[in-house]
């Protein structure tokens, strides 16, 4: 089993700790295969792991053309009157990832995927989701619900969003190979994405999920959108059990919000109700699970070390590490047949 924790001093050396473990994975995969799936997650944690990778790429540390990346998540009704609109509003993550990484970027991926939220209709999926109980269910302990659409289901609208949405991009990534690194945040609850407390792992690779009220009131309350009615009411979200199919996951946490959830994940078994501790199985079936958190969200790591490393999990303090490395010292040397740094 590989399960890491990396404890760093602050956001900053955080951000460069995980920038440099995925240039040396970029680096290694591509020199055996030559090409490389990035899985991406939107918030403010990543924000300066992903400004240190675009200034990677532009000083020729490695060739984005090489790179595929695919994201974890996307709001299904955001305003505007087309799926372009949708995606270019400022709050979509579509948008997010252009401002905080793709845009940065001179030279760029072969291709981004974004979760393909912005293609479904909010009132049509509402009106459908409501004539056609039968055609679905709704699975999770906590206010926010995953809306299971059966495969056979009778609407057609709703066999749509279940083919083309969600059973599409898990298949579009195995088509692809898999994911080989997959940057995640975590939530407050535990929870990675949409994939909320209490959605079960199994059968739910993509979810297509209600929002809670009260995460809708928040995003309104917080200026993201003007009023409710225009305030996303869904989202389409990689689930656990995709997620940690990837090759290695590195989780990232800042803030005291993280730190019981980040502690739960390492004491117990793997659980629904704190959905970062699948992570477990991804360590048990030979994959790596990185957690690289600041010194504020390792607070109950820190307090409950001793639990934690009896449970098979390594810690590495960090905070006595120079700080300030260049992206260049990050990756180490060139591979001329790649032209990466590795």
């Amino acid at each position: 089993m590989s399960m890491r924790v990396l404890i760093t001093r602050d956001f900053d050396q955080m951000s460069e700790e995980a920038a440099g473990i995925v240039l040396r994975d970029v680096a290694e995969v591509l020199g055996a295969k030559g090409s490389y799936n990035l899985g991406l997650a939107t918030g403010a944690t990543p924000t300066g792991l992903y400004k240190h990778l675009a200034k990677a790429a532009n000083g020729g540390a490695f060739d984005p053309r090489k790179v595929r990346s695919f994201n974890l998540d996307e709001y299904v009704g955001l305003p505007g009157e087309n799926a372009q609109m949708r995606a270019l509003h400022p709050e979509s993550y579509s948008y997010f990832m252009v401002q905080e990484l793709f845009g940065l970027m001179r030279k760029k991926f072969v291709e981004t995927n974004v979760p393909w939220g912005c293609l479904i209709e909010q009132d049509r999926l509402a009106a459908a989701l409501e004539a056609n109980p039968g055609d679905w269910e709704a699975q999770g302990a906590d206010k926010g619900k995953a809306i299971v659409i059966r495969r056979d289901a009778e609407n057609e609208y709703l066999r749509w969003i279940r083919r083309e949405i969600i059973d599409a991009y898990a298949a579009k990534i195995r088509r692809f190979g898999g994911i080989d690194l997959h940057v995640i945040g975590v939530g407050g609850r535990g929870h990675v994405a949409f994939h909320e407390a209490g959605i079960p792992f199994e059968g739910n690779e993509v979810l297509l999920v209600k929002l809670d009220a009260n995460t809708v009131e928040n995003a309104v309350a917080d200026g993201h959108f003007a009023k409710v009615e225009d305030s996303p009411q869904y989202a389409v979200s990689m689930g656990a059990e995709l997620v940690y199919q990837a090759r290695k996951v590195l989780l990232l946490a800042s803030g005291a919000r993280k730190s019981e959830p980040v502690a739960e994940s390492l004491l117990r078994d793997p659980t629904p109700e704190v959905p970062i501790s699948y992570g477990r199985n991804l360590a048990a079936r030979g994959g790596e699970m990185i957690y690289v958190l600041d010194e504020v969200a390792a607070g109950q790591v820190l307090a409950r070390r001793a639990e934690i490393e009896a449970r098979g999990v390594q810690i590495e303090d960090l905070r006595g590490a120079p700080a300030g490395r260049k992206v260049s010292e990050l990756a180490f040397t060139r591979d001329p047949a790649s032209g990466f740094l590795g």
